[in-house]
C-alpha cells in the first residue's frame, strides 16, 4: 500500500511513476476523498473543542451561582447536546470515506524503482546474464518433461484429472522421491545460506492475503473454502510474511531470512490452453520461498543476494538458466523491483520462468503494519520485505528430466541429488 500522505504531498511525481506501469492508474479519485476526509476531520476537531468548552462552562456557571434550570444553562446544554449529535453525523461520514479511500488504496500497485526499466511488456524485460551454457544438452532427441516422465512411469496425469481435474498431477515411485529429494536438497542449502526455516499454515484469512497484495486484486487466481474465512495459500509469501503483521520489531533482529517449503494453490484463470500438459502450470504445486525483513536501506543489496541465493540451487543442479530484469510493464503488483530466473527446457528450446525475487520496499509491510524501531530514534519505520522463489520444485523436476535425459531414455540424477535419492539413474 502506497503511502497517503506521499500521494496527497507529491501527486504529480506519484502519477507519473504509476503511469510507467502502463495501467490506467488515477489517483484523482483518492486526492479528492482524502480532502473531503480531511475536511471532515477539522470540523470534528473543531465541534470536539466547542463540545469540550461547553462541558466545562456548565459546572463552572452553576458554582457561580447560575440557576442549573435556568435559560443559560439550558441553552447550553441544547447547543452541546446539538454538538454531539454534529460530531456523531460527521464520524459516521468519515469512517464511510476512509474505507472508500482504503480500497482506492488496495487497487494501487507498488511503485516501481527508479532503476526498474521502462517497458510495457515482457518483450522490453532485459537479460542480465546467463549461466551454465556448457550444460546445455546436445542430444537432438530430448523428450518433453510429461513425456519421458510416463515413459519412466513417474508421472501420471490421467489418473490425477479423474481425482480431480485437468492441471494436476501425480507424481509415483521415484518421481515422489525425486520431488521430496529437491525440497530438502533446496531447504537444506538455503538454510546452510542463512535462513531460518518456517512450516506455516497453508490454510490462510483474507487479512494475510489483503497484507501481502493479493487481495483484493487477484481473488479470482486463488482457491477460498466456502465454509470458512480462509483460502488455499497460493505462495508461502504469504503466512510468512504475515509472521510479524501487526508487530514492531527492535532494529537488533534485523536482517530476518526464513525459507519455507509449502504446497502453493493457483487457479491460473488467465492461462487457458497454455501449458496444459506437464509440470509448469499446475492448480496445486510445491515450492521452496525465501523471505526476508531487512531495513529501508539495505533492501536493494537484499535482493541481489537473495537472487543469489535462488541461482545457487541452479548452479548446484548444473541446470543453464538466465536472469532478466523486469520491465515497469511487467512488473507484479506488490514489486518495486523484480529479478525473474529462467531455466533452460530443451525440449522446447527455451528458458522458462523458475523463481521470481521481488523487492518489494514498504508497500506490503503498509499493508500488514509491519514495522521496526531503531534505538536512540522517535517512532517507528515500515520493514521492507522481499521474497523469491528458491526454487519452484515442479519446474525444477522438468528441467532436471530434460537437461538430464539420456538418449537411451532414462535420466541421470543430478551428481548433489544423488545422496537424496540413493541412485544415480531414473
Amino acid at each position: 500500500m502506497l503511502d497517503i500522505k506521499q500521494i496527497r504531498e507529491n501527486p504529480q511525481l506519484i502519477q507519473e511513476r504509476l503511469n510507467r506501469r502502463g495501467d490506467n492508474y488515477d489517483i484523482q479519485p483518492l486526492l479528492e476523498w482524502n480532502q473531503k476526509q480531511r475536511e471532515l476531520s477539522t470540523q470534528r476537531t473543531q465541534l470536539q473543542t466547542r463540545s469540550n468548552e461547553i462541558a466545562k462552562l456548565i459546572p463552572g456557571k452553576i458554582k457561580s451561582g447560575c440557576d442549573p434550570k435556568g435559560s443559560e444553562i439550558t441553552a447550553l446544554r441544547s447547543e452541546g447536546s446539538s454538538v454531539k449529535s454534529e460530531i456523531g453525523v460527521i464520524e459516521a461520514q468519515e469512517k464511510e470515506i476512509i474505507a472508500q479511500i482504503d480500497t482506492l488504496l488496495l487497487a494501487i500497485p507498488n511503485l516501481p524503482s527508479e532503476s526498474t526499466p521502462l517497458g510495457q511488456s515482457e518483450e522490453e524485460n532485459i537479460e542480465v546474464r546467463r549461466w551454465g551454457d556448457e550444460y546445455i544438452p546436445q542430444n537432438p532427441h530430448i523428450l518433453p518433461h510429461w513425456e519421458i516422465g510416463e515413459k519412466l512411469g513417474i508421472l501420471n496425469t490421467e489418473r490425477a484429472v479423474k481425482i480431480a481435474q485437468s492441471r494436476f498431477v501425480s507424481l509415483i515411485g521415484a518421481g515422489a522421491a525425486l520431488e521430496r529429494a529437491l525440497i530438502q536438497f533446496m531447504l537444506d542449502r538455503q538454510i546452510a545460506a542463512g535462513y531460518v526455516e518456517v512450516m506455516p499454515p497453508v490454510l490462510i484469512n483474507t487479512e494475510s492475503l489483503t497484507a501481502t497484495g493479493q487481495l483484493p486484486k487477484f481473488a479470482e487466481e486463488s482457491f477460498k473454502c466456502a465454509e470458512d474465512d480462509l483460502w488455499l495459500s497460493p505462495t508461502a509469501e504469504v503466512p510468512v510474511t504475515n509472521l510479524y503483521r501487526d508487530e514492531i520489531l527492535p532494529d537488533d533482529q534485523l536482517p530476518i531470512y526464513h525459507c519455507a517449503y509449502t504446497p502453493c494453490f493457483r487457479r491460473e484463470a488467465g492461462s487457458y490452453g497454455r501449458d496444459m500438459r506437464g509440470l509448469i502450470r499446475l492448480h496445486q504445486f510445491n515450492k521452496v520461498e525465501l523471505l526476508k525483513f531487512v531495513h529501508p536501506d539495505t533492501s536493494f543489496e537484499e535482493l541481489e543476494k537473495l537472487t543469489g541465493n535462488a541461482e545457487a540451487i541452479l548452479q548446484a543442479l548444473q541446470l543453464p538458466y538466465r536472469v532478466i530484469e523486469l520491465c515497469t510493464g511487467d512488473l507484479g503488483f506488490s514489486a518495486t523491483k523484480t529479478y525473474d530466473l529462467e531455466v533452460w527446457l530443451p525440449s522446447s528450446g527455451k528458458y522458462r520462468e523458475i523463481s521470481s525475487c521481488s523487492n518489494c520496499g514498504d508497500f506490503q509491510a503498509r499493508r500488514g503494519n509491519i514495522r521496526f524501531k531503531e534505538k536512540g530514534k522517535k517512532g517507528t519505520q515500515f520493514i521492507h520485505t522481499l521474497n523469491g522463489s528458491g526454487l519452484a520444485v515442479g519446474r525444477t523436476m522438468a528441467a532436471v528430466l530434460e537437461n538430464y535425459q539420456q538418449e537411451d531414455g532414462t535420466v541421470r540424477i543430478p551428481e548433489v541429488l544423488q545422496p537424496y535419492l540413493g541412485r544415480d539413474i531414473l
